[in-house]
This record gives C-alpha cells, sequence and structure tokens, in this order.
C-alpha cells in the first residue's frame, strides 16, 4: 500500500463528493472528481470555486490556499482516468448494488496498490468489500455533512481490511484536518448508532403520549444542554431520511430492541411531512408560535399557599429540591410522613410517579414527580401520576416555576423525557464500547464531534454516577419490561466496581 498518498479519485459529485473533494484539494493532494454525467462534475467543480471564494472572502482561508486547491481540483470524464490515483473515495447514491458495481469496474481500473474507501453511512464494508477481488484494500471513510465544517471522520475496518490501509487513510483523514476515529464494521458504523438513540426514543415519548414534541425538545435543550431537539434534529435532516437509515440499521442487527423504528415516525413520513425540505415536519416553516409550558401557570400565585413534602428516597436529590423550594419560601414539612394537606413530591429515577407513589404509600392523587438527575437551575421537568388531580398539577407547576425558571409538566413515565433519552444514549455507547466497536475515548470524540452533543455517551455516564447510571437504566428495563432498555454489560461492570465508565477493557 502506498505511504503517502498524492492523487485522490473522488466518485460522485452531489453534497458529500464535492466536499470530500474540495478537502482533499485543500490537503494538497491532487484530486480528480468523477460523475456519471460529466456536466454535474463540472458544475460540482465550480459550486467548489465559489465555496472557497466564500471562504477567503469570510477571512477563514487564506487566498494563495484556495487558489492552490482549485488548480490541483480536476474533472474526469471517466473512471479510467483514476487509473493513477492512490485512493479513491465512493459517495454516489446509498445504493448497494450500484455500489458494488462501482468498485469491480474500479478494480479494473487502478493500480494494484490503489485504495478504495466508501463514504457510506449504513451500508456494511464488508458486504461492499466482498464483491471486490482484492477486499484487503477496501474500507470506509465516512465524512459527515457539511464536510468542510465537520471536523470527523470515521475510518471503517472490514472484515479482511489490511492494518496498512487503515493506516494510510488516518493519515489521509489528519491531512485534511480530521479528526480520525476507527470504527470496526458494524450496522450504521459508532455515529449513526448514537444517533438512534437521540431520536428513537424522542419519538418513543410522544408515541407513547408522554409529552408533545415541542416539549421534548425544550427539556432536551435546557434541561440536558443539547443543542438542538431531537424533533428539530429531524425536521433538519428529514424524516425519510433518518427513517430509512432506522430501518436499514434495525434490519442488518437482526431487530435488535434498541433500533427499533416507531410506527409514529413511519406515518409521518408516509404522510409526506419530511421536516423542512417540505415545509412541514415536527413543525411547519417558517416556524410558528408555540405555546409556552409557563403560560397555564401565569395566573397561579407565585408560591402555592399549601405545605409540601417532599420523599427522603434519594437522599440527594431530597436535598436539592428542599433546597430550591426554601429558597423560593415554600412552606416545607420535614416529618417522615407528609400531612393531609401536602402536596407529595417525589424524585425517582427510571421509575414514573405513580410507582415512586405507591412504593411510599402515598395519595396519588396530590403527588407529583420532579427530575432532579440533570440539576434544576435552567429547567424543570415535573410529571404527575395516571390520577394526579389538576388543581395539585397546577398548584406544582406553580411552586417550581415561581423563580422564572421554565418548568414542562408531562404525563406518568418512567424517566420522565432527559433521563430515558440520555440513558438510551449512555445504554448503545455501553454497548459498543463491549463490542469493541471503537474504544471507549473514541466513541466519546466521535459523538462529540459528529453529533455536537454536550457529553460522549460514556461520558454522560460519568456525569450522572454510577449509581444513578444503574439505578435509571435498572428501572427503565424493569418498568417498561422492552429489552430495548437492558443495560449493556459494559456499563453494569464499572458501576458495580464504582469505575470510571472509560476505565478498563
Amino acid at each position: 500500500m502506498q505511504g503517502d498518498i498524492h492523487r485522490i479519485g473522488v466518485v460522485g459529485s452531489g453534497a458529500m463528493g464535492r466536499g470530500i473533494a474540495q478537502a482533499a484539494a485543500l490537503s494538497g493532494a491532487q484530486v480528480l472528481l468523477v460523475d456519471a454525467d460529466e456536466g454535474i462534475a463540472r458544475s460540482a467543480r465550480d459550486a467548489i470555486a465559489q465555496a472557497l471564494e466564500t471562504e477567503v472572502a469570510k477571512g477563514r482561508l487564506p487566498k494563495a490556499d484556495a487558489e492552490g486547491a482549485l488548480a490541483r481540483l480536476g474533472v474526469a470524464g471517466s473512471l479510467a482516468e483514476l487509473k493513477d490515483a492512490g485512493l479513491v473515495i465512493e459517495a454516489i447514491t446509498e445504493d448497494l448494488d450500484a455500489k458494488r458495481r462501482l468498485f469491480a469496474e474500479l478494480e479494473n481500473v487502478v493500480g494494484a496498490d490503489c485504495i478504495l474507501a466508501s463514504n457510506t453511512s449504513s451500508l456494511s464494508i464488508t458486504t461492499l468489500a466482498a464483491a471486490c477481488k482484492h477486499p484487503g484494500r477496501m474500507a470506509g471513510m465516512h465524512f459527515f455533512n457539511p464536510v468542510s465544517r465537520m471536523r470527523l471522520v470515521e475510518v471503517i475496518q472490514a472484515q479482511r481490511t489490511d492494518p496498512a490501509v487503515m493506516d494510510a487513510l488516518e493519515a489521509v483523514g489528519k491531512k485534511m484536518g480530521k479528526e480520525v476515529v476507527r470504527v470496526q464494521d458494524t450496522p450504521g458504523f459508532l455515529v449513526n448508532q448514537v444517533g438512534r438513540g437521540y431520536t428513537l426514543e424522542a419519538v418513543n415519548i410522544v408515541g407513547e403520549g408522554v409529552a408533545t414534541f415541542e416539549q421534548v425538545d425544550r427539556v432536551m435543550r435546557e434541561a440536558a444542554g443539547f443543542r438542538m431537539g431531537p424533533f428539530e434534529l429531524l425536521d433538519l435532516v428529514g424524516l425519510d431520511i433518518n427513517h430509512h437509515a432506522t430501518e436499514m440499521i434495525y434490519a442488518q442487527f437482526y431487530h435488535e430492541p434498541r433500533y427499533r423504528p416507531s410506527p409514529l415516525m413511519d406515518m409521518r413520513v408516509a404522510a409526506g411531512v419530511l421536516g423542512r425540505k417540505t415545509k412541514e415536519g415536527y413543525y411547519r416553516y417558517p416556524i410558528e408560535a408555540v405555546a409556552d409550558d409557563a403560560g397555564a401557570q401565569a395566573a397561579a400565585p407565585a408560591v402555592p399557599d399549601c405545605p409540601v413534602w417532599v420523599s427522603a428516597a434519594l437522599p440527594d436529590a431530597r436535598a436539592s429540591v428542599r433546597e430550591l423550594l426554601s429558597d423560593m419560601g415554600a412552606r416545607l414539612e420535614s416529618g417522615e410522613r407528609p400531612g393531609p394537606d401536602a402536596l407529595c413530591v417525589v424524585t425517582p429515577i427510571g421509575r414514573d410517579a405513580s410507582h415512586a407513589a405507591a412504593a411510599e404509600n402515598l395519595d396519588p392523587t396530590r403527588t407529583v414527580a420532579v427530575d432532579a438527575l440533570f440539576g434544576l437551575k435552567t429547567h424543570r421537568t415535573i410529571m404527575a401520576t395516571c390520577v394526579t388531580s389538576q388543581p395539585w398539577r397546577q398548584a406544582a407547576a406553580a411552586l417550581f416555576g415561581a423563580d422564572g425558571v421554565p418548568v414542562t409538566l408531562v404525563r406518568d413515565s418512567a424517566g420522565f423525557i432527559a433521563q430515558r433519552i440520555v440513558a438510551m444514549i449512555i445504554n448503545i455507547g455501553g454497548g459498543l464500547a463491549q463490542s469493541r466497536t471503537a474504544t471507549a475515548a473514541g466513541i466519546d470524540r466521535a459523538v462529540t464531534l459528529g453529533l455536537a452533543y454536550p457529553h460522549g455517551p460514556l461520558s454522560f455516564a460519568n456525569a450522572l454516577g454510577p449509581d444513578h447510571v444503574l439505578r435509571l437504566l435498572n428501572g427503565l428495563y424493569e418498568s417498561f419490561g422492552d429489552p430495548r432498555y437492558r443495560p449493556a454489560l459494559w456499563l453494569q461492570r464499572r458501576a458495580v466496581l464504582n469505575l470510571d465508565f472509560r476505565e478498563g477493557d
């Protein structure tokens, strides 16, 4: 295999192909862009030229670098012109047969030392390589859109990929200025698997009638610290693209429950509400004003005139809730049992409000749960039992929002909103670590770079703490009885040993 690759071919001139070709040319390589229609390839080169001019105008790229990159970027009229390439990166349509035909053609053109790489986001690299005469030189090189802005590239090792190919592709990625994470071939690779946890669990929460999609988005932004809510993200990516990828990953994993597609998503795709590109997805575009959760609280008194009793089942959560309510002037009860007129507050992790009330023999009609796992400073999620009366719901919402911090009141569900979604992200990350798909550090780095989450899965687990992670996952699994919540062995072992979730083998 070539040690230093100077000539790179990119097949496919869509958004991804253009981005890869631009990054390769800026890295100093001679680049040939190929498309089935040479005119489209030439238009793509013109678009790259315009993108480089924009970067120069904004002061993000020296003019000499832009001119040099454009001089190194050519358009090929056919695959035959790639005969001297040291690396060819495929970025055509996400169709298995089309990709396999392309690689078969490329093998008849390129030299014996040329590396072949696919930018597929969901197809098995091993399956693609199986159609090649020399599968050892085939690997995945998965860039993220937009390539010019996204720093991550996953380099995927198929079953028969030569280790030297992985080294060479890592070097190419680094020359492009990318952060490279090595990944073993698996459905959806690394980032796309973890991304299922964020969006799928959010859709399940809405599908179960627990909360609205606007509420889920707000909680995940304000309480859990995500830049974009899951439904905002789905509308941006496209519901059809996300759902198709989910179906492919689910099928390739032989119906692994963690990746089970949602009927709600399927119905929205069938209805043609696909997100921003159709001007309607979960939101209508341009965005319409949405009623604020706090609107129902406006007529309530700042601090309801009723005593408040807080459960001691989780001492740390009790202390934080009592401190908050005390600062807001609430009348707190301190007895082991609530008085007959008190609002009862429980703080479950991985359990619902109804079961928490039953466990402590509390009156469910005046019991609410508050999610204290992610802190109480930026957003507060309140959950009623299945029979909490409306006056007590309103009193709880007014009480916890008396200082102006946003409050979301949801229906009963084990794990609230943020607990459930973050648990799935952590659990999928733990499964990836256990299967050695990537290193623990690589998993976290890939997720923060590729998805812009506030933490990688295992760092999220560390932030919550071993006891809370185990309580959360076990609580969800026992509450739902659904194997998608079964705790990953990687997480269980480190939790019981009170270890850093990135530690060990």
